[in-house]
């Protein structure tokens, strides 16, 4: 399971017909739909909450069941892509993410809900390393680097607008249409990159299965653990046991991929400095950007009684950043070196988020806000693009696939650990129970995340500089 090479196709390839637009159309698409579904339901929590009878457990799940399956089968899949024809792959995981779309939609229970979400997750793992290994493979040298920015500013945009996707769909529609719209978009898509990509393959290992088991269940015994710890007690027997037992599990995951011939996660990518610093910033980012944007999609609606749409309208200074930005990222990581523009994304992501634990309170003018969610969005779009360009541009072609899946797995799981332990912090402090509340759990939770991303502006200063971008 270690290499994922760019090896020549073992069919003919009928996308080199076409354009850089139309490749970049092709796993697009499915990117932007995959990463938009992270955090879609952030702005109708508040009406899922009211229409399913949910808790505030029930809210973190139906963000986390995705990410967490998300996160836990990336490799596997990028690793079968190898195996199978990563084509092949890509398509049958634009099918599954879309059938099990239709499947949330008609959830009417809050555990039909999370465990479609989870389905949804195992359709996206396919899609995600993929979409970025496929992109690598299809467009020349020369132009790759503008590629990858595009593909980030895509995958970034999926992201920070699903928020406001989720809120105009719930004030237009109802909730159920988030999910129902992502079945035409399925269907096209699939029929899209049918057409444009060509099939390849990497070298044919055999499958890590006791480290996946390893790694999927320790990831979710922490993040139960964290979900969990507010309500039912840090010290109690299923929470502690919990968090004890997905350490060990990871401990013993690490010490597996040391041993086993043909690893999910080879641990020779960690001798590459820049590789273990991008894994690193990857999760401070999600665990304090994506955590806060959890409590603060429903900030405007519990608090100051806005709709979802409102609520949605309001972020978009936050949300529209990463579209313009992320692609000049992309243009300029070559000239200037990622640690420049990582490190200035991460400091501007750090200031909106103390800028907006600063002047939160329950009767906060929204003008407060503007230059707080400004920054915050410049900084997301100067880190999506560079730090996919480090990975492409440090790791041979055998192993950016594995380093690509690698990636977005401490992404997923950085977002669910953003949301346990922020709803965590809020469940400590604060409460649903009136707009007051709601601010004395919001606040310290905001703060927390704004210590995440500190760490991460400060990890990102070992990034390569302009000279060691490319070797």
């Amino acid at each position: 399971m270690t290499s994922t090479a760019l090896e020549e196709p073992a069919v003919a390839a009928p996308g080199r017909r076409y354009g850089l637009g139309a490749v970049l159309a092709a796993v697009g698409i499915p990117t932007f739909m995959v990463t938009l579904d992270n955090l879609v339901v952030t702005n109708a929590l508040p009406v899922i909450k009211t229409e399913l009878g949910a808790s505030l457990s029930d809210l973190q799940w139906f963000v986390n069941a995705y990410s967490l399956s998300f996160a836990a089968l990336l490799l596997t899949a990028a690793a079968l892509g190898d195996r199978l024809g990563r084509r092949r792959l890509f398509l049958a995981g634009i099918a599954l993410f879309t059938l099990a779309s239709a499947a949330c939609a008609l959830a009417t229970e809050p555990w039909m809900l999370i465990g479609a979400r989870a389905i949804q997750g195992v359709g996206a793992a396919a899609v995600m390393p993929l979409s970025l290994t496929l992109l690598a493979g299809a467009v020349p040298e020369k132009q790759r680097s503008a590629a990858i920015g595009v593909w980030g500013g895509i995958s970034g945009l999926g992201v920070a607008v699903g928020p406001v996707v989720g809120g105009a769909v719930v004030d237009g529609l109802n909730w159920q249409w988030i999910f129902w719209l992502n079945v035409p978009v399925g269907v096209v898509a699939v029929v899209l990159a049918a057409r444009v990509l060509s099939e390849s393959y990497g070298v044919k290992q055999r499958l890590d299965l006791l480290g996946l088991l390893l790694s999927s269940t320790g990831v979710l015994g922490i993040v139960w653990g964290v979900v969990h710890g507010a309500d039912d007690g840090w010290t109690s027997a299923g929470v502690l046991g919990s968090l004890i037992a997905g350490v060990v599990l990871l401990a013993a995951f690490v010490g597996w991929e040391r041993r086993t011939p043909t690893p999910m996660l080879p641990m020779r990518l960690y001798r590459v400095r820049s590789f273990s610093v991008v894994n690193a910033v990857w999760f401070t980012f999600s665990l304090g950007v994506f955590g806060s944007v959890f409590l603060l999609a429903q900030f405007f609606q519990v608090v100051q009684g806005y709709s979802p749409l409102e609520s949605g309208v309001r972020t978009m200074p936050w949300t529209m950043a990463p579209m313009v930005v992320a692609p000049i990222a992309g243009l300029l990581v070559d000239r200037v070196g990622p640690r420049l523009l990582v490190v200035t994304g991460q400091v501007l992501l750090l200031i909106g988020l103390a800028w907006i634990a600063l002047v939160t309170t329950a009767d906060v003018a929204y003008r407060e806000y503007v230059v707080a969610f400004v920054l915050a969005g410049i900084g997301m779009g100067l880190t999506f693009a560079p730090l996919a360009s480090v990975v492409m541009g440090e790791m041979p072609d055998a192993d950016r696939g594995v380093a690509s899946g690698t990636n977005n797995t401490i992404r997923e799981i950085g977002v669910a650990m953003g949301v346990a332990v922020l709803a965590s912090v809020f469940a400590s402090a604060g409460s649903y129970e009136n707009p007051i509340r709601f601010v004395d759990g919001l606040v310290p939770a905001v703060w927390v995340g704004a210590a995440a991303v500190a760490v991460g502006a400060a990890l990102a200063l070992l990034l390569p500089g302009r000279r060691s971008v490319h070797r």
